[in-house]
């Protein structure tokens, strides 16, 4: 739908009279310091494997952080794959890969019950969903029955058997990635699914200099199948993550840019090009990524210019345009530059 997408982290400075607290409510703890700089480290182990997408990187990052899912949408061959493997290698947990195509069963993804011939009993066999990091390749070629057994997994971190609830492990994040919908085999995901993805990050074609950095990376023997060789190596692990997501939700933000936050997710419903706009749920998903950018940036507090840099990536894929204005070519990145536009930023 758009290709904003955050920049890597860069500390910023506040402006003037800012309507947030100067500095974070308590001294960050050593604990929490350590854990930012061994997430923050991922990147340039990502990096290794992976040319340039750091505002890529930085966004699945937030969605651990936040306990959140994330879409990774572009065309074949842009290392949306690539992109979720070497991540999992250099944050030391479990992944699993699920080729999602037109013949994918639900049992295939969430598992089934198997019967025991010795015991006379059935057993629930867990399916690959049951992991840290789970990477649903190319989620929009199978079917809509398939993609909707994940959304129990995505949003209640358990799976229902035969009414038996099975808990996910801790951390969970699904990595979706997705060709666009205009190209053939697809099958768009539903609103009700889309809005399960706390963002949804558009890797572009790469510009001739990364191009041209990829082509050497292979012709001096790099093999994307073999990341130990490409010196990817695990600086960061679970317990990182959960001190880290700890530290994300005492980040401080103010009435101001709360109500900031909800007049943007307002005006997008009051458009005359939408036909749904950002629900409370997106509102709330978009000041959770802005404190965790607030915080992979240093600070204790969220600005007006962290909730527009995360604004894009975390909203536009839950608004929903009328069929006349996608006839007339409105686009929905168009409306949401209007309505942050059109909202008063905190000063």
């Amino acid at each position: 739908m758009t290709d904003h997408q955050p920049p890597p982290p860069s500390p910023g400075t506040p402006p003037a009279d800012p309507p947030y607290p100067t500095a974070p409510p308590s001294s960050p703890t050593s604990e929490a310091e350590d854990a930012r700089a061994a997430l923050l480290a991922v990147r340039a182990e990502v990096g290794k494997a992976v040319v340039g997408q750091d505002a890529a990187v930085t966004g699945m990052l937030i969605g651990l952080l936040c306990g959140g899912h994330v879409l990774l949408e572009g065309v074949p061959g842009v290392a949306k794959t690539l992109l979720v493997r070497t991540l999992a290698s250099a944050l030391d947990v479990e992944t699993r890969r699920v080729q999602f195509t037109p013949d994918l069963m639900p049992g295939d993804l969430t598992g089934s019950l198997v019967f025991d011939a010795g015991s006379a009993e059935f057993h629930f066999r867990r399916g690959p969903v049951f992991t840290n990091l789970l990477l649903a390749d190319e989620i929009n070629r199978t079917p809509p029955k398939t993609q909707s057994a994940l959304l129990e997994a995505m949003e209640e971190r358990q799976v229902s058997i035969d009414g038996e609830p099975h808990p996910l492990p801790t951390p969970f994040m699904v990595a979706a990635t997705q060709n666009p919908v205009e190209y053939e085999g697809t099958y768009p995901l539903p609103e009700a699914q889309l809005d399960r993805f706390l963002l949804k990050l558009v890797l572009p074609l790469p510009p001739r200099s990364d191009e041209i950095s990829v082509l050497l990376r292979h012709a001096s023997g790099f093999d994307p199948r073999d990341l130990a060789a490409a010196g990817v190596e695990a600086v960061a692990n679970g317990k990182d993550l959960a001190k880290g997501a700890r530290a994300v939700r005492s980040v401080a933000i103010s009435d101001a840019v709360t109500g900031y936050i909800v007049d943007i997710a307002r005006a997008t419903r009051q458009s005359p090009s939408v036909q749904l706009g950002v629900s409370p749920r997106g509102a709330t998903a978009l000041m959770r990524t802005a404190q965790a950018w607030a915080w992979l940036n240093g600070r204790g507090y969220v600005t007006p210019d962290d909730v527009k840099a995360l604004a894009q990536a975390t909203l536009a894929h839950r608004i929903g345009l009328r069929p006349e204005a996608e006839i007339e070519g409105v686009k929905v990145a168009q409306v949401l530059d209007s309505a942050l536009a059109a909202v008063p930023v905190p000063r």
